[in-house]
Parts: structure tokens; C-alpha cells; sequence
């Protein structure tokens, strides 16, 4: 998880850079198109269980609405401040629990109500609407979590009937032409310095987002959730010593508040999680009534 948040973190520094010399859009079309590059050799090699799926359309909506957040974002990181961009995109765990209550049904009790409620608040403290420092564009980084939000309830759906690598695969495949269509508009020949910031962003990406899925495979995800935070304090380093960026307190206060959030939230699903699989041993050796 600590090299995850490390690849994710420099990601964002390559797509700062990157955003210097060619459009958003055309920096999201080679972030796909370099990510699939390097994902490819490890899919299909051989002895690799076959990438098989008949949820064509599903992916399709998936990637599509991931290709919105992923525009969001990267408009996010080279237009704010990179430790604002960052501190508003963790609050995408609380807009997945709104919509697994609306849209899968699930039981949010007390406790995590009020942590989402106290992670909205600090999304509020970084934000701070009209006030002299609220500027529109967060809320863009906001829109992208919550589109992010809807892609992690897919994805969800998605995982009860293919595998994690088979979900990966044919997202990037829709990505990559979807991703072409908007960039196609604003088109700009990349330097080669911009190639080199390009390449970057996609193999950063696809290795932070291969060593995220294989972390939460082998540990918890309220042990593994805190160490993910440490992105945060690298972005915002290397954001002042790169761009002399320097830290608002206000976006201090708000992160601090937003990931104590998510740290509670995922602590709250592990114990659930833990005592509903104590539990049912016990209920399955129940006798039929």
C-alpha cells in the first residue's frame, strides 16, 4: 500500500508537468494508452487465466463514467493546488457510502453516519464556500470524487462475477478509444519532454493501481487505509519544493478531518466484516426450522 500511495503520489506530480505542455484531455488519452502498454505483458502472459467477461455494457458505462472523474481530477492536479487536489479526492469513500445506500441498499448505522457527516464537514473547511478564499475549480475535485464514487459501486457489481485483473483489462480497452474522442479536439503534438512526463503518468498509474489491488488482497483495509494517506504528505512536499506551492492551514484543518474519516469508516467496515464472518460458521451449523 506504502508503493501504491508513493506511484499514485509521483503520478500526480508527472501529470502537474504534464498539463505544462499538452491539454488535460490528451494528457488522460496517454495516461490510458500507456497504462494498457504496460499492463498488457503481465495479462496475457502465458499460463494467465483467460480475460473473459459478458459484461460488455457495464464496462462500458464504467469506463465512461470513469473517464469523466479521471478528466475532473487531472484538471484538479494541474489547475489547484496539488495538496488541495489530493486532500478533496480522499473524500470519494464518503460519497461511496451515500451511494451504497442508495443505490445498493446497504445499512449505514449511527457511528459512520457521523463520520461521513464530519468528512463532509472538512470537504467544507478546504472548500469554504462564500468565503474570499473559494475558488470554483474545487469544485471540480469534488465532482470527481463523487464521480469516482459511482465508478467504486460498479466496480463493485463488476467484481461478483469477473476477476479484479479481468475488471482492469477491459476497463482500460474502453478507455483508451473513449479517452481519444475528447482529446482529438484539442490536440497538441507533445516535445519530447512532454513524452517523457506522458510515459510517466501511465506507468505510474497502472503500477499504483496493480500494487493497490494487490494490498487490499493481502492485508485489511483498516490497516491498509492509513498508510494510503501518506500520498498527502509526499504531493504536498514535493509540491513546495517543485512548484513553491506553499500549505493553506485550511486545507490542513480539512484534510486531517476528511482522513480521520476515512480512517474511522474503514476501521468500522473491517470490525463489521470481521464479526459477520465469526458469525456465520455459527448460523451455518444452525438446524433448519
Amino acid at each position: 500500500m506504502f508503493g501504491s500511495a508513493m506511484a499514485f503520489g509521483l503520478m500526480a506530480i508527472a501529470i502537474r508537468y504534464a498539463t505544462r505542455y499538452v491539454p488535460t484531455q490528451e494528457v488522460a488519452f496517454f495516461r490510458n494508452g500507456f497504462g494498457l502498454l504496460a499492463l498488457l505483458p503481465m495479462l496475457l502472459r502465458p499460463g494467465h487465466a483467460p480475460l473473459r467477461t459478458q459484461q460488455l455494457p457495464r464496462y462500458f458505462v464504467r469506463s465512461a463514467i470513469g473517464l469523466a472523474s479521471m478528466l475532473c481530477g487531472f484538471w484538479a492536479i494541474g489547475h489547484l493546488p496539488l495538496a488541495q487536489a489530493i486532500s478533496l479526492s480522499y473524500s470519494t469513500p464518503l460519497f461511496v457510502t451515500l451511494a451504497a445506500v442508495l443505490w445498493l441498499g446497504e445499512k449505514v448505522r449511527f457511528r459512520r453516519w457521523a463520520a461521513v457527516i464530519a468528512g463532509f464537514i472538512g470537504v467544507l473547511v478546504i472548500v469554504r464556500p462564500g468565503s474570499n478564499g473559494f475558488a470554483a475549480g474545487s469544485l471540480i475535485a469534488v465532482l470527481a470524487a463523487l464521480l469516482s464514487a459511482l465508478v467504486a459501486i460498479q466496480i463493485k457489481q463488476l467484481t461478483r462475477v469477473d476477476g479484479p485483473d479481468t475488471v482492469v483489462f477491459y476497463t482500460y480497452v474502453f478507455w483508451v478509444p473513449l479517452s481519444l474522442v475528447p482529446a482529438l479536439f484539442v490536440w497538441v503534438w507533445p516535445s519530447a519532454i512532454a513524452w517523457a512526463w506522458l510515459v510517466a503518468t501511465g506507468v505510474l498509474g497502472t503500477a499504483g493501481q496493480l500494487l493497490w489491488t494487490r494490498a487490499l488482497k493481502l492485508g485489511e483495509v483498516s490497516a491498509l487505509t492509513p498508510i494510503s494517506f501518506t500520498q498527502l504528505p509526499l504531493v504536498t512536499l514535493l509540491g513546495w519544493l517543485l512548484f513553491d506551492q506553499a500549505l493553506d492551514r485550511w486545507t490542513v484543518i480539512g484534510a486531517l478531518i476528511i482522513l480521520g474519516s476515512n480512517a474511522y469508516i474503514a476501521h468500522r467496515e473491517a470490525v463489521l466484516a470481521r464479526r459477520a464472518a465469526t458469525q456465520s460458521p455459527s448460523a451455518a451449523a444452525k438446524p433448519i426450522e
